[in-house]
């Protein structure tokens, strides 16, 4: 998870009641964010599980390396 994924959870989920199940979580950001795919996407990749809050929802996220650059390094032009 990336700090932006981390505040586009944070945001899909505030209001959310807790405890919640995952599907709960994803019918609630659906209804949310419609158009963030990337937030959908991360909240789907987590266990699928009741949560009691959103910060165990923001721990259960799998994290990934923050920017767009492939692994080693950016790509040089020859």
């Amino acid at each position: 998870m990336t700090e932006r994924d981390e505040i586009r959870i944070d945001k899909a989920l505030q209001g959310a009641s807790f405890p919640a199940a995952k599907a709960e979580l994803l019918e609630y950001a659906r209804a949310r964010v419609q158009d963030s795919p990337k937030t959908l996407h991360a909240l789907d990749a987590i266990p699928d599980r009741e949560y009691a809050d959103k910060d165990e929802v923001l721990e259960a996220v799998p994290h990934r390396p923050q920017g767009d650059d492939a692994a080693g390094g950016r790509h040089r032009a020859e």
